[in-house]
């Protein structure tokens, strides 16, 4: 292996200082000399009536999201090493693999990574009472990893407490980073089911914004009924659409086919032309 390899910095960007440095460059006055922090009784002074102090105000909440955004904000000392010998076209590949617990991985990739993701696509856990498979330790998030997800049997059953709240904590963080790695013109998709369709929704208006939505994707899972669910059988999933800045975003087009074109725009009715004027 090269040697220069020792030589990287191997933590993950650390975006809460890049924010504070930001800050700091739009207001100077709001630096505290010599310990590098800033002055938020300043900044509030700066902004005037642009800060909200009022007590009541619409938020979405659950116990552990504090936990949930400082872990998003922990840098990762964690190493992305590559495996040569269990790759494919080495050379020539142009395809990027990594195995591992995925905030981490989230972490580190923001050093090359960061604004320049066009799209992301996540299947994330649809909370369903199994596929819930490990919680977050906010210390040790790596070797939570590997002591937990070995576990058979380990769920977020549907009688806990705290059984919407661990999958909120698992999502919050996770969705933070991955808006960091959008470029200004990305978007990214997330399938779900109705288990947690409308915390997925308010988590993800939280932190990519309400404007930023696109629209949810209704598609057909299953056809016909059958003994497979207590109540009526649910024939859908869904996959929520948001853009990192929607007045970015071109539109969203799928190139028709001839055979759909054959399909589908070869017969007119009696409104045609009154339509093909509008």
């Amino acid at each position: 292996m090269d040697e220069s390899f020792t030589h990287v910095d191997l933590e993950s960007k650390d975006l809460v200082a890049e924010r504070i440095e930001q800050l700091k460059a739009l207001f100077p006055e709001i630096a505290v000399e010599g310990d590098g922090s800033i002055d938020f009784e300043k900044l509030r002074l700066i902004l005037g009536d642009e800060v909200d102090e009022g007590q009541e105000r619409y938020a979405f909440t659950w116990p552990g999201k504090t936990d949930a955004i400082r872990q998003a904000q922990t840098p990762s000392t964690a190493t992305l090493r590559p495996d040569e010998a269990a790759s494919v076209d080495w050379d020539t590949t142009e395809n990027l693999y990594i195995e591992g617990d995925n905030l981490e991985v989230l972490k580190l990739l923001q050093r090359g990574y960061h604004g320049k993701v066009k799209m992301i696509y996540i299947d994330p856990p649809y909370n369903t009472g199994h596929d819930f498979v490990y919680k977050d330790s906010f210390q040790d998030s790596i070797e939570n990893y590997k002591d937990q997800a070995g576990l058979s049997g380990q769920s977020n059953a549907d009688t806990s407490g705290r059984y919407h709240s661990d999958w909120l904590s698992m999502m919050y963080p996770r969705l933070r980073l991955a808006r960091e790695l959008l470029s200004e013109d990305g978007i990214i998709a997330i399938s779900i089911d109705d288990n947690e369709l409308n915390s997925l929704r308010f988590i993800c208006d939280e932190i990519l914004g309400s404007p930023n939505f696109i629209d949810t994707i209704i598609w057909k899972k299953r056809y016909g009924g059958g003994p497979k669910e207590k109540y009526l059988v649910t024939l859908q999933d869904y996959v929520l659409i948001y853009a990192k800045d929607i007045s970015m975003i071109q539109d969203i087009t799928v190139p028709l086919t001839e055979e759909s074109i054959q399909r589908y725009y070869t017969k007119q009715d009696s409104n045609f032309d009154k339509r093909d004027q509008l």
